[in-house]
């Protein structure tokens, strides 16, 4: 004789938790660590101008680091908006519009930004 427990639970997302906890923290700390890395060198690089601008980001390690930030403030931004689409919009259809939408806006705006990052 078999007897079963408490109520049947039907698991039911994408199972996402840790991995998005995770990558919204590590995507806030390269972010953060942006933010000190530009505040020190506007603070201590003298008067602020277009050249000065221009020598901040001509340098190769701060290309580096701001691709690392456009890259990370795209999956931040995608992690949050997908969880927020995911939790308050139920209609299936909207809900994958609003994903595709925003993963078209967040590619394209990424790509704009790492396209003035290197011209620079």
């Amino acid at each position: 004789m078999s007897q079963n427990y408490g109520s049947k639970r039907i698991v039911v997302g994408a199972h996402y938790g840790l991995r998005d906890w995770l990558a919204q923290r590590v995507t806030a700390v390269l972010m953060a660590l942006f933010t000190v890395a530009l505040l020190l060198q506007v603070l201590f690089g003298g008067p602020i101008g277009y050249e000065r601008w221009s020598g901040i980001f001509s340098q190769q390690w701060m290309k580096v680091l701001t691709f690392v930030l456009i890259i990370s403030l795209a999956w931040h931004a995608w992690v949050g908006m997908r969880d927020i689409w995911m939790d308050y919009i139920k209609p299936v259809g909207l809900r994958l519009s609003l994903q595709v939408f925003t993963l078209v806006w967040l590619v394209g705006t990424a790509g704009w930004a790492i396209q003035v990052l290197w011209r620079l």
